[in-house]
């Protein structure tokens, strides 16, 4: 299954970005087994198979307290490609298990450190969460209404987007590099640096002077009338991006606009009035009428589907963006593979759930199995 078909990662309990990139290397194909804790977190979930983002691999529960249990896990490390820990800087160490101690045992491991600020630096230690880390970016400041608060984009630029999609393609990168050179390394991803790496595009224009530092003054950040979403007759949005003239002089033309109102080309300051009598255009109409007026007109003009909506889109449908597994809609593994498609193969598992089955599949036998339970060093 997947590209990644043959890898061997091993996921340390963590939350959020670590295993967003344990969900894209298993959803490749890699064979990651997550690492829990004896005792189970309670999500607030009414059952395990909704973490969605545990989704493609098993678990094996290990009590890291005990000698027993610590060796284990130096077992399942000394045989694998990778290994991912979200843990502060200094308690992978303190733990026993830190770089060192790791590629000592396995001189080809690629080990991913995922963190807010980093591993060093003044803030290395502070607690925080996304909304803390892209506001170091400046990420956050760029994102939302000019009279309003900054609106967190979710938690899709730092948890996810900055943090374990960066820490999967380090990841990638370093597997790749370790099968020429024959040596490990350690990736070390911050959500900081991420985020801010996701900003290098809205950076340049800062820098060329293109750029305004204020929100909703810009080309894609809602200030500008041809890139906005706006309220329909029913209460439903339409998106609009149509930032080329070719595309905007289709969209001029399907909503009746006056040429010498809406020209291709206009300054900033004129932005904010076009953009209320765009507003006032499209509460004429209905989100689907809108949909259905530009349906055969390239006018970068589509629906803002809600979550109840997106899966069932007749694109989306047909795409297979979305699929259904154990009873649950979620979005499908992406990229697409020509020869080595990606799949969902495994529920999330509760923790411990394939201690057993995948430690003998990593080499241990009965024997040690049965001793590892009797000395409560798995469970």
């Amino acid at each position: 299954m997947g590209p990644l078909a043959g890898f061997k990662i091993v996921e340390m309990f963590c939350i959020g970005p670590g295993p967003f990139a344990g969900m894209m290397l298993a959803d490749m194909g890699a064979d990651v087994l997550r690492v829990d804790r004896p005792v189970e977190r309670d999500y607030g979930y009414p059952d395990h198979k909704y973490r969605t983002l545990y989704r493609n691999r098993r678990s094996v529960a290990l009590d890291l307290n005990t000698d027993e249990g610590h060796e284990t896990l130096m077992r399942l490390i000394e045989q694998a490609d990778g290994l991912i820990e979200g843990n502060r800087p200094g308690v992978a160490e303190k733990l026993g298990m830190g770089p060192d101690v790791c590629l000592e045992r396995n001189p080809k491991l690629v080990y991913g450190r995922m963190t807010g600020y980093g591993q060093d630096g003044p803030l290395a230690q502070k607690a925080g969460f996304d909304i803390n880390y892209i506001s170091m970016s400046g990420a956050l400041h760029a994102v939302g209404h000019a009279d309003r608060p900054p609106v967190p984009p979710l938690i899709l630029a730092g948890d996810f987007g900055g943090g374990g999609m960066f820490l999967a393609t380090g990841m990638l990168a370093a597997m790749l590099e370790a099968g020429r050179s024959g040596e490990g390394q350690v990736v070390d991803a911050s959500m900081v640096d991420g985020s801010a790496a996701l900003m290098s595009y809205i950076y340049g224009g800062h820098a060329a002077g293109a750029w305004a530092n204020e929100r909703e003054s810009n080309t894609v950040d809602g200030g500008h009338y041809v890139y906005h979403a706006y309220e329909c007759a029913d209460g439903k949005y339409v998106s609009v991006g149509a930032l080329l003239d070719n595309f905007f002089e289709n969209l001029r033309d399907k909503l009746a606009l006056d040429p010498a109102e809406f020209p291709t080309r206009t300054t900033r300051d004129t932005w904010p009035a076009k953009r209320e009598k765009l507003a006032d255009v499209f509460k004429t109409r209905t989100r689907d009428e809108w949909v259905e007026l530009f349906a055969d007109t390239d006018a970068c003009l589509a629906p803002v589907l809600d979550l109840e909506e997106a899966p069932h889109h007749p694109h989306n449908m047909e795409r297979k963006t979305f699929t259904e597994h154990g009873g649950v809609v979620q979005p499908s593994p992406a990229p697409k593979f020509s020869r080595t498609p990606s799949e969902i193969v495994r529920e999330p598992p509760t923790n411990g759930q394939h201690t057993d089955e995948a430690l003998t599949d990593w080499g241990f036998d009965a024997a040690e199995l049965a001793h590892l339970h009797e000395r409560n060093a798995i469970h």
